[in-house]
């Protein structure tokens, strides 16, 4: 979803980081073999993932949906020599490409892959995070809120991912359409919840950035 005229859209880009040449090798690959490409992050977004994560310095990051590594790499650009990150997703079948990726870029010792729900191994976890990135099924994000906000370290930042749902937060929802109303819920509760601060940033298909007071 673009929100911006696709001239001006370009124009961002253009005068954007480039994106580099591992991410492009990866993103090559994933339309070439993986199903449902559109769900990577991609080179504008990687981009600002990327800074976000080099101006917060974070030494643990947890992320919720890898697919196939991209926006991992992205976060990782910005951690601590020592730090860490954690991501969670449901597919075995993408784990092998994932590692490969990951192993080529120099990050690959700092990054841990977890297979499962994250639902059930948020709560295994016994870090703290200072950047915790949520891209994973919608239904579930409030339920991934509830799970990491103590996991979360005073002024640590939660990304998530989707938050404008390709628009339909301003349509009438359809009541059988679980995802928008579950993103909806998600956006009010980020609003409401007095332990965080919120600012919506109409990037691609929405990017929230809530930082824990």
């Amino acid at each position: 979803m673009y929100f911006l005229p696709e001239k001006l859209d370009e124009y961002v880009v253009a005068h954007s980081q480039e994106e580099p040449e591992l991410l492009q090798q990866l993103t090559r690959e994933t339309y070439q073999k993986i199903l449902q490409p559109i769900m990577l992050s991609g080179p504008y977004q990687g981009r600002v993932l990327s800074m976000i994560s080099k101006l917060i310095r974070p030494k643990t990051i947890l992320e919720l949906g890898t697919f196939t590594g991209y926006a991992t790499l992205c976060l990782a650009e910005g951690l601590q020599s020592e730090g860490e990150i954690h991501t969670i997703d449901v597919n075995e079948e993408l784990i092998d490409f994932q590692r490969k990726y990951f192993d080529q870029s120099g990050f690959g010792s700092q990054i841990h892959q977890h297979l499962g729900s994250a639902i059930d191994i948020i709560p295994t976890l016994n870090n703290t995070f200072d950047l915790v990135f949520i891209d994973a099924d919608k239904p579930n994000y409030v339920n991934y809120f509830h799970l990491i906000i103590d996991k979360l370290n005073p002024g640590g930042i939660i990304l998530s991912d989707n938050v404008l749902w390709h628009g339909k937060v301003i349509e009438p929802v359809d009541k059988k359409d679980i995802s928008t109303q579950a993103v909806l819920e998600f956006n009010t509760l980020l609003k409401n919840d007095k332990r965080i601060e919120t600012v919506v940033l109409p990037i691609r298909d929405g990017l929230t950035i809530s930082r824990k007071k």
